[in-house]
């Protein structure tokens, strides 16, 4: 018969590598707390170190609640970003190309692989976008194919948001040091202006890419469960809203507007002329800038969505994924204020410099940056932090500075893969604990730290030092 013979096709090849995902998906799923529990655990964590360095007890918490608000524009265009993203990906036209995409995939497991690789495309063109259409796709992929391990294709939409979007064109290190407008006068006289062809448009970029999304995409297939051991997203007692209908029919001449779509070309026209000068001005690179993403994704939102009664709605229904993020990113902000105020920072790159020697340095700085990282997870806040030491340190080294900019991202999406931080968005879409999807997400970060570090040591010997153009 046809269906068992999709059955039989299906079964897990390597049994064993099943029952591993199974067993650390199931342990993170007890074991592993709420995103909000983590993010006040780091709290503890690194107000403890700065006791353990000399810091008084005040003086932390007064970087503390001095931090606390200091993300507030990143919260938002974060939460512009969920609300954005799902307005673009839920209006009709999205929503047909991601049924479409949906019905693609015939197994579980081909499902599971099948998201992760095209979260991962779609990460190195925006990691905000990737996050909200990889969420919408396995969530469309589990009505079409119901029996689908709904841990693992939850894990495997955010592995690829993240494992490979910092080397991509949303890449914050390389696009701050290849910006004279966005790079820190400080650091522009330590490193110079290095242009994107020295960090994300090099081949030694392009193959550690290839390499990441092939791996992720290999153990997101092997691992994902089927048949009877599958944990579909019913089991975990997730409900979806059914996809959004067009809205009723006006019911009074005052709601007239409401239902028309010529207030939304008229505005969306003001708005796209506006791109147009922006782009113009800073050319394609533009997009990079979290603002102007934002921009064009709400007017083209507007747009797709026609009718401003369809795009509110949309709106309204974006707004609970946000929640997460609008609560628990001023608590990582006054994580980010000890860290950066107090000598916890400082202290761990003194230490790692110290031991380093140019052979070793790239591996030292990936250790360096995939441990600060669970306590710090910002790529943008946390480079201008780094950079000016990490540079330096480069520098009297004689070590490719552009290579540097590529193994601190490299590195800093390691503990992305476990640390909610960046996952907020896609458990608000999914409707899921974290804990329900780290466990496939902590059994890749296995694999991607022998793989990063190794790359990273080897690929620095083909790269000769470039001394800094300012």
């Amino acid at each position: 018969m046809p269906g068992n013979q999709e059955l039989i096709s299906d079964k897990p090849p390597a049994s064993s590598f099943v029952r591993l995902g199974i067993l650390v998906a199931d342990w993170a799923e007890r074991w592993f707390p709420d995103a909000f529990i983590f993010a006040l655990l780091a709290v503890v964590i690194v107000f403890c170190a700065g006791l353990i360095l000399g810091t008084s007890s005040l003086d932390l918490a007064k970087d503390f609640g001095e931090g606390f608000w200091e993300l507030i524009l990143f919260t938002m265009q974060m939460t512009m970003i969920i609300v954005g993203g799902y307005v673009v990906a839920s209006s009709p036209p999205a929503a047909r190309v991601i049924a479409r995409l949906a019905s693609i995939p015939r197994t579980p497991r081909g499902a599971v692989a099948f998201v992760t690789f095209l979260a991962s495309i779609s990460a190195l063109l925006s990691w905000g976008f990737s996050l909200i259409f990889s969420g919408l796709l396995a969530r469309e992929v589990v009505r079409k194919v119901p029996d689908v391990d709904y841990r693992a294709m939850g894990a495997g939409a955010y592995v690829g948001s993240v494992s490979v979007a910092v080397l991509g064109l949303t890449s914050s290190a390389a696009v701050l040091v290849a910006n004279r407008d966005s790079i820190p006068a400080n650091l522009l006289k330590i490193s110079g202006l290095i242009p994107l062809t020295q960090t994300i448009f090099t081949w030694q970029n392009i193959l550690t890419v290839s390499l990441l999304i092939a791996v992720s995409v290999w153990i997101a297939y092997q691992s994902a469960p089927s048949g009877g051991d599958a944990r579909t997203a019913e089991s975990l007692g997730v409900e979806f809203d059914p996809p959004m209908q067009s809205v009723e029919t006006r019911r009074s001449p005052a709601e007239w507007l409401e239902y028309n779509g010529v207030l939304t070309f008229l505005v969306s026209l003001i708005g796209f002329f506006y791109l147009v000068q922006v782009f113009s001005r800073r050319g394609p690179l533009a997009i990079l800038d979290l603002n102007t993403y934002n921009f064009l994704f709400i007017i083209l939102g507007l747009l797709l969505h026609w009718r401003p009664r369809s795009f509110l709605k949309a709106v309204a229904t974006s707004v609970p994924a946000a929640a997460s993020v609008l609560i628990q990113f001023p608590f990582y902000a006054g994580i980010f204020g000890i860290v950066t105020k107090s000598p916890v920072s400082s202290a761990l790159a003194r230490f790692f410099v110290r031991i380093s020697t140019p052979g070793s340095f790239p591996v030292v700085v990936s250790a360096y940056s995939a441990l600060l990282g669970l306590f710090l997870p910002s790529a943008g806040g946390k480079w201008a932090v780094e950079a000016p030491y990490i540079l330096e340190a480069a520098k009297n080294l004689h070590v490719n500075l552009g290579w540097v900019v590529q193994i601190y991202s490299t590195s800093e999406a390691l503990p992305l893969l476990v640390n909610p931080f960046f996952m907020l968005p896609l458990l608000g879409v999914l409707k899921v604990r974290a804990g329900e999807l780290v466990g496939y997400s902590i059994l890749q970060l296995l694999f991607h730290i022998p793989l990063v570090l190794f790359l990273m040591w080897l690929l620095a010997h083909t790269l000769a030092y470039v001394a800094p153009a300012v």
